[in-house]
């Protein structure tokens, strides 16, 4: 039998943020708030009035300021999920694309060469 792996037995991976039960419970009010937006009127709501809505679901400075700078790396790096994320980035028309173009520092022509180099 081999062993078990956990977060703190498997190699760190520089410039990542492993997505563990710390970073969940740092980021529910941030993941919770992007779930917000599979609404169409909670979509509407945050464009017309973000801080009214982030003040809603009592967004931390950090989150805040990420969502304020449409930053991804900020975003998970304040505890965000990429999949919740994901519709946060939606409302602005961006994709997954542009959204691993950022976390690369690639633009998303550069970041979508790259994956069908790899066959992706």
């Amino acid at each position: 039998m081999g062993t078990i792996e956990t977060l703190e037995t498997v190699p760190k991976i520089f410039g990542t943020t492993p997505f563990d039960g710390d970073q969940a419970k740092k980021g529910y009010a941030l993941n919770k708030m992007c779930f917000s937006f599979n609404e169409l009127a909670n979509r509407q709501e945050f464009v017309r009035d973000e801080e009214a809505y982030m003040q809603k679901y009592a967004l931390n400075t950090q989150q805040a300021n990420a969502i304020k700078a449409r930053n991804v790396l900020d975003l998970i790096d304040a505890g965000g999920n990429a999949y919740y994320l994901a519709k946060f980035a939606g409302i602005f028309g961006l994709d997954m694309q542009d959204i691993g173009a950022q976390q690369t520092g690639m633009s998303k022509d550069q970041f979508k060469a790259m994956l069908c180099k790899a066959g992706a």
